[in-house]
């Protein structure tokens, strides 16, 4: 049915049931997986992630840094960049732009100093810098002002595996501009969360109708596994 005066379709039906009806019927071909992949881990970070210890944390799969560290790990192992991004403000708090000017409590985003615990990756997740690329951002898209679009070219990237939080916010800007840059995306399920049920599964739904293969995560993880270690391959071109 439509409400009275809109085309907008209104039948009572909640988010997750949207989402379930979406996955269990795709309407739309898959971009799918291309030759070569990237992980790109947005704000796995204390403020997003401890639920424990912030008011601005989320979760909705117990397992996600679980989920995000075993990808990782089989991306390195195949020679696949993996990137990690976390969001900061310097004392001033003028990079936060119109973005910080909504709220100013403790909680408010430009309150996240860089250096502070609310910045730093969770302890759970397996940041490597000495091989990974650690970007911090200012606005949602982790495109935004940082390298990650030219370290994407020089690798050779043409699939982007999007995890992290908030779906509504940073994973969605994430993937949009993904999508947007030519590359085909994916967002693994279980891998990225939000504050509330109904922000989760409304973005992940339109994700995967418009920008985005929204796959469980066993599917990239089966791809990654089956990839040639870094090592075989190098052996294989010599």
């Amino acid at each position: 049915m439509t409400d009275p005066g809109t085309h907008m379709v209104s039948d009572g039906r909640t988010a997750r049931e949207l989402f379930d009806e979406v996955m269990d019927r795709p309407a739309r071909a898959r971009f799918g997986f291309g030759e070569r992949l990237a992980i790109v881990n947005v704000d796995v970070q204390n403020a997003y992630t401890r639920v424990d210890r912030y008011a601005t944390a989320y979760e909705s799969d117990p397992r996600q840094i679980e989920y995000i560290n075993t990808i990782s790990q089989l991306a390195r192992r195949a020679g696949m960049p993996v990137v990690w991004t976390h969001v900061a403000y310097h004392a001033g708090r003028g990079d936060a732009g119109v973005w910080g000017t909504r709220t100013d409590t403790p909680d408010s985003l430009q309150n996240i100093a860089e250096g502070s615990d609310r910045h730093a990756f969770d302890e759970r997740a397996d940041v490597q810098p000495e091989t990974d690329l650690v970007l911090t951002k200012r606005m949602p898209s982790a495109f935004f002002e940082t390298q990650l679009a030219s370290f994407l070219v020089w690798h050779r990237v043409d699939t982007v595996v999007v995890t992290g939080g908030s779906t509504s916010g940073c994973v969605r800007a994430t993937a949009v501009d993904s999508l947007s840059h030519g590359y085909r995306t994916i967002v693994p399920i279980e891998t990225s969360a939000d504050k509330h049920e109904s922000y989760h599964f409304a973005n992940l739904t339109d994700l995967q109708l418009k920008y985005a293969d929204v796959v469980p995560v066993a599917e990239v993880v089966e791809r990654l596994a089956a990839a040639p270690d870094a090592e075989e391959g190098s052996a294989a071109d010599a």
